[in-house]
């Protein structure tokens, strides 16, 4: 199982991480000298709604224990769902 060690503000040994630290690099190649724009919330949309989706069928559709595997109440997921346009 490949779980983050998160140890002072720092994430070590995640493949996760080393996986959006490669993508980043290839955006940044890919800009080709272009100004990047809304990095963060691109960044976060391109990793959070795969993640809703696969727990969401991880947990058979059960948002409660979707929620409850993510960490977040259940309304916060809703709003999430309802924001990604997650059925």
């Amino acid at each position: 199982m490949d779980e983050c060690d998160i140890t002072k503000g720092t994430v070590h040994n995640c493949q996760i991480a080393n996986s959006v630290k490669s993508s980043l690099d290839q955006y940044f190649k890919d800009l080709d000298g272009q100004p990047p724009h809304a990095l963060y919330d691109m960044v976060l949309a391109c990793i959070e709604k795969p993640l809703l989706e696969y727990t969401l069928h991880y947990a058979g559709g059960n948002q409660s224990k979707a929620a409850e595997i993510l960490g977040l109440n259940r309304n916060t997921l809703r709003k999430k769902m309802q924001q990604y346009h997650i059925e």
